[in-house]
């Protein structure tokens, strides 16, 4: 359901740029008799193509979400509650949730955007073009606007945490063999502890104390934790386990070295990036040619930023900067991955679910898909317009800023190399639009940031939210000694443990049943060779 909002989004877009897609096609075909019927059946199948996808995802997809949802065993068995009573409930939630999407589209089509006031005095046709707009185009930016907003919220708390989380975790706090000798120490402690209350109450005739009742309980209790504990330590060792996983582990034990070496790349990388984000960040606020009435748009760098650096100097060679760009997407993605897992799914200090590998709950990794999918947004806005800005904006076009010899001609700067500049927003020159062309990502952005800049706004001093926590984690996180979270693998352990005693008492069962049967139960598996078997007489 949380991805059935930003694909409807997605589907709107199509719509709205479907016009240019047609002039295209008529401009690559001709004016032929043929273009009107192409141009019909393209329509029509593009028309139809769309909206079964908004069917699909404004109704399907959340009513097989809510259809789940209101399905409880007890309910439809013990309180006869009927099949009609779920579609009424679950159509319910529909209905709301298409309301919402409908309120939140009339917001962004009626009301007027900030970016048409007459005060505004845009001088640059960059900016002309971009608040020139359909109505449904100004809905849509509103809404997506709302959504990266909600995004860069959580960008600024799970992936500034994630980021350092993510390359300290990377190498894990304790190997197996330590734990396996720590454990052994604290179990041989354990039974010296337990002998001496035995031994001190030996030769009593009443009752032990309470006081060594206590403690000798909470010291079985510790007891069965740590034989949890040093099974898991045996387990992670390849005790009872394929030579081919007893080899994995001893190769992954020599290389660990090597993963705490990366841990501090990316480290060091997390770096590179909050300071280049701190970098444009200040750029922007202080140079910034419109200020807050255009979300601090910045018309060209006055500061060297390091990452756009690398970034302008690696596109001069295919394909490295794709490269590395597909390496910093998936590295703030994992970041954020890492944030909303060791964070959790929090309102302010109420944790609402936790993530853990293989016990998180339904909901829980619904709301965190969700989230997710609104840290996909919020990471766009933060890599095109801070992270590497330059690069993802106009990424290594040049212009020419010599006159024009005569009109129409495009201008020469042979002999002249200082009076090729880089594209930027700030060009004034009336052929620099036919030359400079921004990526569709940036020009997407600023226009949502220009027509509402009340957005443009909040994504942009969140940024300095983000700078801060980070900062924060950063310095607990080398204050502070890494400890490994010991209570949540004992917890992990001990509901191991428990689904193999469930599983045992399953077993214990169906033997017991046998044995009253006197004939061993059938396999489905094995066809009807057991069964055959089992159907002759003892």
């Amino acid at each position: 359901m949380g991805l059935s909002l930003p694909s409807q989004i997605d589907t709107l877009r199509l719509i709205l740029n479907y016009n240019s897609h047609v002039s295209r096609i008529k401009f690559q075909i001709g004016n032929s008799q043929n273009y009107h019927v192409f141009s019909h059946t393209l329509r029509q199948n593009g028309i139809s193509a769309r909206r079964a996808f908004s069917v699909f995802c404004l109704i399907v997809i959340p009513f097989a979400y809510f259809w789940h949802e209101e399905y409880d065993e007890i309910e439809f068995e013990e309180e006869g509650r009927t099949w009609t009573s779920r579609l009424f409930s679950a159509a319910k939630y529909i209905l709301i949730f298409v309301a919402l999407v409908v309120v939140l589209f009339l917001l962004g089509f009626f009301v007027p955007p900030a970016g048409n006031n007459s005060q505004a005095h845009w001088d640059l046709d960059y900016f002309k073009k971009l608040i020139s707009q359909q109505h449904g185009e100004k809905a849509l930016t509103f809404v997506l606007g709302l959504l990266i907003i909600v995004g860069t919220i959580l960008y600024a708390v799970y992936t500034s945490a994630g980021l350092v989380l993510l390359p300290i975790r990377s190498a894990p706090a304790i190997s197996a063999p330590q734990l396996s000798a720590t454990t052994a120490s604290q179990l041989e402690m354990n039974g010296e502890r337990r002998r001496q209350i035995e031994m001190r109450n030996a030769g009593r005739h009443d009752e032990m104390p309470r006081k060594d009742r206590r403690e000798l309980d909470a010291l079985v209790r510790e007891e069965q934790t740590l034989v949890r504990r040093e099974r898991l330590a045996a387990e992670a060792q390849g005790e009872g386990r394929s030579i081919l996983y007893r080899f994995w582990f001893k190769l992954c034990a020599l290389f660990r070295p090597v993963k705490m070496l990366g841990g501090l790349l990316l480290l060091v990388l997390a770096v590179l990036i909050w300071a280049s984000m701190l970098i444009t960040g200040i750029d922007k606020a202080k140079n910034s040619i419109c200020k807050q009435r255009c979300g601090y748009i910045l018309g060209q760098t006055h500061i060297f930023q390091p990452l756009n650096w690398i970034f302008l100097q690696s596109a001069k060679v295919f394909p490295v900067d794709y490269i590395l760009m597909a390496l910093l997407i998936l590295f703030l993605f994992g970041s954020s991955i890492t944030g909303v897992a060791t964070v959790g799914i929090r309102f302010l200090w109420v944790r609402i679910c936790q993530i853990r590998r293989g016990r998180t709950a339904p909901q829980a990794l619904l709301m965190a898909t969700v989230m997710l999918t609104l840290l996909v947004l919020a990471i766009n806005y933060a890599v095109a317009m801070l992270v590497v800005p330059q690069y993802a904006t106009y990424g290594t076009q040049t212009f020419c800023s010599n006159k024009l010899a005569m009109p129409g001609l495009q201008p020469n700067c042979t002999g002249h190399e200082d009076m090729i500049i880089p594209c930027s927003e700030a060009l004034k020159d009336s052929h620099a639009k036919d030359v400079c062309t921004p990526s569709m990502m940036s020009t997407f952005l600023n226009r949502i940031t220009i027509t509402w800049p009340f957005f443009g706004m909040v994504d942009f001093w969140t940024q300095f939210a983000f700078l801060l926590l980070f900062l924060i984690v950063l310095v607990t996180a080398v204050i502070r000694t890494t400890k490994v979270n010991m209570s949540e693998i004992d917890e992990d352990a001990e509901a191991d443990e428990e689904e193999s005693l469930l599983a045992t008492t399953r077993r214990r069962f169906s033997a017991t049943w046998e044995d009253l049967r006197g004939k061993m139960a059938t396999k489905p598996s094995q066809g009807g060779t057991e069964g055959g078997s089992s159907s002759n007489p003892v």
